[in-house]
């Protein structure tokens, strides 16, 4: 009688066990599956944005999308065009810089018009995600916005950045003028040093700058408890302004 109570006990802890082995297992899983596709759900709740060229301080970028925005603004202030892994964390982390007016996620580098997330997604329209960072010079310098840039991402990784796989994560420096060029490469050779291997930032003319979709823009501000912000982008946050 005995035997046969140990020997129910027995199966039902190895039973037990298992589970807890498999639950541990599936865990692990689940939250790489989580990650690796969280850019492609839609969370319920979004803040609306009123206008995609909406900033701090009302209206700021004009509504110039679908054409060159290699252009000289009358009122002092410059853009930077820079791609580098998921727009919501260039976006999050940008949008929070002293000096930074707006910044716009959306697609750069590729040629067809109104791209849209699902192709861009699919890695062969030759667009990168990417923000648009409108900034004053006399508060942050374009450097500066670069100095940030080498933080948040890792530029040695060819088309990706962690989960985010393909062409349209790569990382690069849209340049507007010659004087941004030539900051992107000195930055860039000044932080290959501390780089054991090669850097494969590409540095490109600016062309046509499409914004993203509207549950894209102002992403980590409006959902700083989402999943993907909490576990990929908070860290960068932190990572650059506990550095100041």
């Amino acid at each position: 009688m005995k035997f046969r109570i140990y020997a129910v006990l027995s199966i039902v802890l190895s039973f037990f066990l298992f589970s807890c082995a498999s639950k541990g297992s599936d865990s692990i899983e689940s939250m790489n599956s989580a990650l690796a596709s969280a850019k492609n759900a839609k969370p319920p709740l979004l803040g609306p944005r009123t206008t995609p060229a909406q900033g701090k301080d009302g209206p700021r970028i004009e509504e110039q999308f679908g054409m060159p925005v290699n252009i000289v603004r009358t009122d002092g202030l410059q853009y930077a065009i820079l791609a580098g892994g998921c727009f919501w964390c260039l976006e999050g982390v940008y949008e929070l810089v002293p000096g930074v007016e707006d910044v716009i996620s959306g697609y750069e580098g590729g040629s067809a018009p109104s791209p849209t997330y699902e192709e861009v997604s699919t890695g062969t329209t030759g667009y990168a995600e990417s923000v648009l960072i409108l900034f004053d010079p006399a508060k942050v310098s374009y450097g500066e916005l670069l100095d940030i840039f080498w933080h948040i991402h890792d530029p040695t990784t060819k088309d990706r950045q962690g989960y985010d796989v393909g062409p349209q994560y790569r990382s690069a420096v849209f340049y507007l003028n010659d004087t941004q060029k030539a900051e992107a490469q000195k930055s860039i050779r000044a932080q290959q040093e501390e780089w054991p291997v090669p850097i494969v930032t590409e540095v490109r003319p600016a062309g046509l700058f499409w914004p993203a979709e509207d549950y894209h823009q102002d992403f980590y501000s409006n959902n700083p408890d989402y999943g993907y912000c909490q576990v990929i982008i908070t860290p960068k946050v932190e990572k650059v302004f506990q550095a100041k």
